[in-house]
């Protein structure tokens, strides 16, 4: 013990030790006390016994390049509770099968055939007699489903209703957390063996499933230690490399499961830990105290259990994601689970033929329905009593021209005569990223879709999750965004659209339109449950004039006409698959982060994801909500099919910026337009001519000597000294004395300009801008020597109209050195890429801006690109943070953490983020200033001015 204890020491600190030995390192530190093995209900797995030697011998030889190399983990996005790791791999130490031939032209870090790689996972604990054959009740770490809230009087097990947030008791909050924990440790026991859990996607884009297995009881622990429930981690190793998934970003990239993963039963027992720790945080967290459910507890936004149900919503996302990677994997690596949901009865009684679809036959009639038009307004009211995620609130009012909807989505059957009229084989059909994509992948049919006679027969069978079954014609196809593009640009070829322009796919706007009334956006904003998945559990989904194959009423598509249509004529909905949009995955206007996930939706806000709607047979919780907003990549699956649509008015889609994949028209989502630096905006509060008079007073105190009016009246005590303050901080840039590269300066926010003048008689060029056009246009107008005239107000409605009066020293050719323009300080790195003319500067001035900057850190992140070696930086601040300036996500503190609950002061975080940008703090002081309301009032601030 006392040798592998210092050989632990050892290792934790060189990068060189071996992955094996990094993770039993973690292990140590378990708050459970077993550090020597790790023991499942099966069987026990001896640890010290087998690893010691290989222990030793890694660390004698890890000098050596052949027994070593590095994977490092790329991590996009954090939670902040876990670190970044780098696993390195022995390949001494690899018991997998290596029967395999050697590609020196494809290999990984591993020293492997890229192809091969994951087997390094294989055979390392016995775990594959285990994981063979049906699961025992022990594979459950949480309740076996016949135990489990949401099972039905014959075993099957399926989603329960979304929890109403404003009646949680503690006993709710356990049966929604035991039913979410269990449907997808069920859906688990569909791997069969040890294969499965390691093998990478045959698309090799995400990870394989072995992260997902312990990905979702890592963001528990995480989100709950971000939101202050937890103190400490379960596992922080595994709360490291499992925290961050991969987005689907690129198709040909093929390179993101090169490295060792825990064992199944590692991550087993880790699941057993979080499960228990979850359920101790519901039974005792105080602020789930329920009195013995006798007072039920509302758990909104602002709630610490908030990141509870996040973590119940985040599992049921990996629930259906996971289920579509299933069905993608080889059809001898999975099972049916016990009580899994059946797939819909219509498989087991279809007659369908092979090939050779006829419609009315095999498929119906997809008539094209018109649709009115109106007005649609979306968003999630903040105040709705279900959890969900930063996406869905704020609000946007789309208006909708009439248009045509085919009555239901697309079906096998229709699809067939696109494969079978060559579609695949026709670039003609695909936008330019789609056909690279089709080739890549040399796709000629439905993924899904699973060839069971001679090449060009066109005999297909269909691949469900667990199995292959008969194809049936009149399920909706599942494609992805590109192929529903191809067939909707085919089918406008073949067979002509019923308007002017060609069939495309529905908006998200659309969608809301033609759903059943009784369960659309604004019937649940005046009722809860009509928000159907609110008051209904899986098992109830399929019945009742609103019946929809939703939160797993069944494990597959179903008839595109099982269910009843809604009042337009419309079949499908919600549920049965999802559907593809002309959509990309946008914020609303007054979007917010959650700053429990911050990056949830925002690094997909990039115009090159595709929202869909509506739900699949899998989506259960928030995904089947009403109020769902949900994305992916065009060439990604996900139970997804697509409506025909046309219309003689352009899409009522919002997109954001050209994306790859369709060639769709560029436009600005309505939150940026609305919310933006626009530097037209008729309602930025600084073009009121008030305003103007107020800052002209402040920037150029002088003014009114002539007039015999006093820019403060004179008393005893009075804080005269608070005068000049522009003035007082460009004397401050100088008195710093920065190194003279090019003796240039620049003056952000520069207001009227009194602040870019004094500047101007120390250098020899300032570029001075600000947001507001009237404060623009008032500079230049001094600067031409205009005599311009403003009003000081007296009381009431009694002003003295006075002349703008220059400081000394501030003449003609003083003023020429200065450069005025219109600009936005959150735009300082486009500036310094592409504004002819901006360059560098040795000055670099913020006066009283930080704190009414939309997004700070977009200002302060340019500065290493703007500021000369040797050059100075001088920020003055109030911290004066709000809401209506900058959204309390981007504040750089004024807040208490969320964790630790200890206050979050700005000057401390700004001190972090100037010195990670390679700047030094070389000064500070407090700078106070006075701006006249009128001659009895004044408003005293005292700015903290610091020098970099």
């Amino acid at each position: 013990l006392k040798h592998y204890n210092n050989m632990i020491s050892a290792a934790m600190l060189s990068r060189s030790a071996s992955s094996s030995l990094r993770i039993m390192a973690a292990r140590t530190n378990r708050p459970t006390g077993r550090l020597l093995s790790i023991t499942t209900r099966q069987h026990p797995l001896p640890i010290i016994a087998k690893r010691t030697t290989v222990y030793r011998t890694n660390l004698r030889e890890n000098a050596s390049a052949a027994l070593a190399s590095t994977t490092i983990i790329k991590r996009a996005k954090s939670s902040g509770a876990a670190v970044a790791s780098t696993l390195e791999y022995d390949d001494d130490n690899d018991t997998a099968d290596t029967n395999t031939s050697y590609d020196a032209s494809s290999t990984t870090d591993l020293g492997r055939p890229r192809q091969e790689a994951w087997k390094v996972n294989l055979n390392r604990r016995g775990d594959n007699e285990w994981l063979t054959g049906p699961r025992s009740e022990d594979w459950y770490t949480g309740k076996s489903p016949k135990l489990c809230p949401g099972v039905d009087s014959h075993g099957v097990l399926r989603s329960l209703p979304l929890p109403n947030l404003s009646n949680v008791t503690r006993q709710s909050a356990k049966e929604y957390f035991d039913n979410s924990w269990t449907l997808f440790e069920m859906l688990f026991a569909g791997l069969k063996g040890e294969e499965p859990f390691y093998r990478p996607p045959v698309h090799g884009l995400r990870h394989p499933q072995i992260f997902y297995y312990g990905h979702t009881p890592c963001l528990y622990v995480n989100k709950l230690r971000v939101a202050g429930v937890l103190e400490k981690p379960v596992n922080a190793y595994f709360e490291s490399i499992f925290e961050v998934g991969v987005d689907e970003m690129l198709w040909d990239d093929m390179h993101k499961n090169d490295m060792v993963w825990p064992t199944v039963s590692e991550v087993y027992e880790y699941r057993k830990d979080v499960y228990d720790t979850v359920v101790d945080a519901i039974m005792t967290h105080p602020s789930l105290d329920d009195k013995g459910g006798a007072e039920p507890v509302t758990v909104n936004q602002n709630h610490p259990m908030w990141a509870l149900f996040m973590g119940f919503e985040h599992e049921r996302i990996h629930l259906e994601t996971s289920s579509v990677l299933f069905r993608e994997t080889p059809i001898e690596l999975v099972q049916t689970p016990a009580h899994f949901p059946a797939l819909h009865p219509s498989v087991y009684s279809s007659t369908s033929k092979a090939t050779q679809p006829v419609e009315g036959e095999d498929f119906p009639a997809n008539r094209m329905i018109a649709v009115k038009g109106k007005d649609v307004k979306l968003g999630k009211p903040l105040d709705f009593p279900s959890y969900g995620w930063d996406n869905e609130y704020g609000e946007r009012t789309m208006t909708v021209p009439d248009f045509y909807a085919s009555e239901h989505m697309v079906t096998n059957g229709e699809f067939w005569q696109f494969v079978a009229d060559g579609g695949y084989r026709n670039k003609k059909y695909w936008c330019e990223d789609g056909w690279a994509w089709r080739t890549h992948r040399n796709l000629k049919w439905p993924f899904f879709w699973k060839q069971v006679g001679p090449a060009g027969s066109h005999e297909y069978g269909l691949r469900t999750i667990f199995e292959e079954v008969p194809m049936n014609w009149d399920w909706p196809v599942d494609v992805t965004y590109y192929e529903s593009k191809a067939f909707c640009k085919y089918k406008s070829e073949k067979d002509g659209s019923p308007t002017s322009k060609p069939y495309r796919l529905l908006t998200e706007a659309e969608h809301q339109i033609i759903r059943h009334p009784r369960h659309s956006l604004d019937a649940a904003r005046a009722d809860v449950s009509a928000d159907k998945v609110m008051v209904t559990a899986g098992s109830e989904f399929a019945h009742g004039e609103t019946a929809a194959n939703l939160n797993m009423a069944y494990s597959s598509s179903s008839p595109v006409d099982a269910f009843p249509a809604s009042e337009s004529g419309h079949r499908d909905t919600i549920g049965n698959n999802w559907e593809w949009t002309e959509d990309h995955f946008n914020p609303l206007k007054n979007f917010e982060v959650h700053h429990v996930y911050d990056d949830f939706s925002t690094p997909c806000f990039d115009g090159k994801h595709s929202m869909i709607v509506g739900g699949s047979f899998m989506s259960t919780g928030d995904e089947a909500s009403v109020f769902a907003r949900f994305h992916f990549r065009p060439h990604f699956l996900q139970h997804s099919g697509f409506r025909m649509v046309a219309s003689e008015e352009d899409a009522p889609a919002t997109q954001l910026f050209p994306g790859s994949f369709a060639g769709q028209a560029a436009a600005r989502d309505e939150a940026e337009e609305e919310e933006d630096h626009s530097l037209n905006s008729e309602n930025n509060v600084y073009e009121t001519d008030d305003l103007l008079a107020m800052y002209l007073g402040l920037h150029f105190p002088s003014s009114g000597s002539n007039e015999n009016v006093n820019p403060i009246m004179q008393h005893e005590h009075a804080p005269t000294h608070g005068l000049r303050f522009p003035q007082r901080v460009a004397e401050l840039v100088c008195k710093l004395e920065p190194e003279r590269t090019n003796n240039r300066a620049l003056d952000v926010g520069c207001s009227v300009g009194g602040s870019s003048f004094e500047l101007a008689k120390s250098f020899e060029h300032v570029e001075a801008f600000d947001f507001s056009n009237n404060f623009v246009e008032a500079a230049k107008r001094i600067q031409s020597g205009e005599e311009l005239t403003f009003r000081i107000p007296v009381e009431g409605e009694i002003s003295e109209e006075v002349s703008v009066v220059n400081e000394p020293g501030v003449d003609s050719d003083v003023m020429k050195r200065v450069n005025f323009f219109q600009g936005d300080a959150c735009a300082l790195s486009e500036y310094a890429n592409s504004k002819e003319g901006f360059g560098t500067f040795d000055a670099v001035m913020l006066s009283n801006l930080l704190c009414r900057l939309p997004d700070p850190m977009a200002a302060l992140s340019a500065m290493p690109k703007i500021v000369n070696k040797g050059g100075v930086v001088v920020m003055v601040t109030p911290f004066t943070w709000l809401e209506e300036f900058t959204p309390k996500s981007k504040w750089l503190g004024g807040f208490h953490d969320p964790v630790s609950q200890e206050p979050l002061y700005s000057k401390d975080n700004l001190k972090q983020i100037m010195e990670s940008l390679g700047f030094e703090k070389i000064h500070e002081e407090q700078m106070p200033l006075v701006i006249r309301e009128h001659q009895r009032k004044y408003q005293y601030i005292l700015s903290e001015a610091t020098g970099w």
